[in-house]
């Protein structure tokens, strides 16, 4: 299993986007995992990620706690599937994207500045990973 986690739009924050790294560099640690940002115009989710389970995080998603987030990983790593999470930008996700993701996934219904989500995120990944494997991270 691979884990990316895909964002629209320049980081502007570097504290936030340093935290993001670093958790993403933490849960590399358990699997392949990689963030990176993407434009949507120049970027085929669907054509570079055929067989991932595409979860874009939308407001209008389903709510979770970290245990079901850990049993998204957990079921993912069991079928041999990577994962594909996709944060929107300023303007949200494309509306052709949302229709086609596999599910739609809510942080909450606070708002907050999509770096934060993207940190966020990511915390939860390595979260759910040190989970699956053991490790005295999420007590």
């Amino acid at each position: 299993m691979k884990v990316y986690l895909y964002f629209i739009g320049k980081p502007k924050d570097t504290h936030a986007n340093a935290m993001a790294a670093d958790f993403i560099a933490r849960a590399a640690r358990f699997t392949r995992a990689e963030m990176r940002e993407i434009r949507p115009d120049r970027f085929d989710l669907w054509e570079r990620h055929p067989a991932a389970r595409k979860i874009l995080l939308d407001p209008a998603g389903r709510d979770q706690d970290s245990a079901a987030f850990t049993a998204i990983l957990r079921d993912a790593e069991m079928r041999g599937h990577d994962l594909v999470f996709v944060i929107g930008g300023h303007d949200g996700l494309p509306s052709a994207w949302r229709t086609r993701a596999d599910e739609l996934l809510s942080l909450g219904k606070l708002t907050m500045p999509h770096e934060l989500a993207r940190v966020v995120l990511a915390e939860q990944i390595y979260r759910a990973l040190a989970t699956l494997r053991g490790h005295p991270y999420p007590r």
